[in-house]
């Protein structure tokens, strides 16, 4: 399985990235080991996608840095994004 995966950072911006292990990817970015959000910890996972078709994941996280990817991920994460940092699960 491929996962794109979306963190919530201390200021608020939304990280998107994807792995092939979604829990060694999550230790490393709590741990400080990824150069693009070690200094915006601590972060909250606030939602992921699974996909079979590595292309495939690696299409939808394009599309998620995108203009368009942007506005959607505002739609669809609505409350976990405007929730103050903390109160996201």
């Amino acid at each position: 399985m491929k996962y794109v995966y979306l963190l919530k950072l201390r200021n608020g911006d939304i990280y998107k990235g994807s792995t092939g292990d979604l829990r060694r990817r999550m230790e490393e970015h709590r741990l400080g080991k990824v150069e693009s959000t070690k200094h915006f910890r601590p972060l909250s996972l606030i939602g992921y996608e699974a996909y079979q078709n590595h292309e495939d994941a690696e299409r939808r996280e394009r599309f998620l840095k995108t203009t368009g990817g942007e506005r959607l991920l505002k739609q669809q994460y609505k409350n976990a994004i405007t929730q103050p940092y903390g109160e996201v699960a």
